[in-house]
């Protein structure tokens, strides 16, 4: 049951007064695509890369969120649902805060991902780490594909569920084309551009 006593907090430090001591936007690059497709080595590298230049970014991916603010969600639709709602609404306010927020996850449903942009006006970035299911199931570093199509892992995204290719995305990267550095140095690119306070 939701509460009617809630009222936003108002809070007295902008989000321009924020970016200006940091010295960029906040925002999110929301990495979406297949299990295997390379979302959260693109991500940390990305991490890397842009804290190394004195960016403030951060990586929240899926397997720290199921450890800790999702550990109560199971895999069913409703619950793969409320794990994105969750990170959406955190990624939010780390964009709103002055980070950049970098996101890995599958998140495979359309509105699951406009939903989260919705929830973040101006600072959601999708971007659509691009590579064919062949490919992500020769790579299956954690064994998943072999267990989704042994019918171990009821639906299981690319095989017994399905992903929703992304229609506009604000950036593409085809890691099944590019090395992993041409991939992240696209996203560093992007990243600069995007989040520079002199754009």
């Amino acid at each position: 049951m939701k509460s009617a006593n809630i009222v936003p907090v108002q809070h007295l430090v902008t989000s321009e007064q924020r970016w200006r001591i940091n010295g960029h936007r906040g925002g999110i690059l929301w990495l979406t695509g297949l299990s295997a497709s390379g979302k959260s080595t693109l991500a940390l590298e990305l991490e890397r890369r842009l804290v190394l230049v004195e960016r403030r970014a951060y990586v929240l991916d899926g397997d720290s969120i199921r450890g800790g603010l999702s550990s109560d969600l199971g895999f069913c639709a409703a619950d793969r649902n409320e794990n994105i709602r969750r990170v959406g609404e955190v990624a939010a306010l780390f964009a709103r805060a002055g980070i950049i927020c970098i996101t890995a996850f599958i998140s495979p449903f359309h509105a699951d991902r406009d939903r989260v942009r919705a929830a973040a006006p101006g600072l959601f970035h999708e971007i659509w780490v691009k590579a064919d299911l062949e490919v992500c199931e020769r790579r299956d570093p954690k064994g998943l594909y072999v267990k989704a199509r042994d019918g171990e892992i009821p639906d299981f995204t690319g095989i017994s569920s399905p992903y929703e290719e992304p229609k506009s995305p604000e950036l593409i990267i085809e890691t099944n084309r590019m090395s992993i550095e041409d991939c992240v140095d696209r996203l560093v690119t992007y990243a600069e551009e995007t989040f520079s306070l002199r754009g």
